[in-house]
């Protein structure tokens, strides 16, 4: 799997190109600015680049989702623009999802597909829409240091928006933290359908 990979545009049927849900979560609405401006403070302050460290944690995170949406699909992952350090990582947090899947019956129907509201204006690439125990169920994988308001609004109001409006019924949506490394945890947290109405 390429670091490098083109960023997916949205366009409605007119072609129009319309933001997609993490732009809007992100950039847009500015959720946890001060957050983020305090922790490149601190990085700064250690003597560390933030954007250098920022990177290599999105490329952990990017090839830590690979080896998961890959294993789901029976592919390998290639990690050849990856080093070392980058693939033990993320096979951590591939391992912390294999855990969670032990004894579950998977069966995936989409896996990052790309999707459009033309209602309501908006793009969206959820990452697994899948069967899980006879259940229909959107899951959103996130490596990092826990689970955050805007990321219940981007899968709860945003990817369940853009999947039952193209007609996927959903069932269960739910957030997987999978962790890095030893100082982050795996957190496995359900969303509820008032939580996602709500988002």
């Amino acid at each position: 799997m390429s670091k490098v990979k083109a960023h997916i545009r949205y366009r409605l049927e007119d072609g129009a190109i319309v933001p997609g849900v993490t732009t809007i979560t992100g950039s847009q609405l500015g959720w946890n600015k001060q957050i983020l401006i305090n922790w490149g403070n601190r990085i700064g302050l250690e003597g560390i680049s933030a954007s250098a460290y920022k990177d290599d944690k999105a490329d952990i995170g990017k090839l830590g989702h690979a080896m998961v949406t890959d294993w789901l699909l029976k592919q390998e992952t290639d990690t050849s623009d990856y080093s070392k350090n980058q693939i033990d990582q993320a096979e951590n947090a591939a391992l912390s999802f294999h855990e969670w899947a032990k004894g579950k019956n998977i069966e995936p129907v989409l896996i990052e597909k790309p999707l459009v509201s033309e209602k309501h204006g908006f793009g969206g690439t959820a990452d697994i829409y899948a069967i899980v125990d006879g259940a229909i169920e959107l899951i959103d994988l996130k490596t990092g240091s826990g689970i955050y308001e805007e990321m219940l609004v981007q899968v709860g109001g945003g990817y369940r928006q853009l999947l039952i409006e193209n007609k996927y019924k959903v069932e269960r949506v739910r957030i997987l933290n999978i962790p890095r490394s030893e100082d982050e945890r795996f957190i496995d947290q359900v969303i509820s359908k008032k939580q996602c109405e709500i988002a």
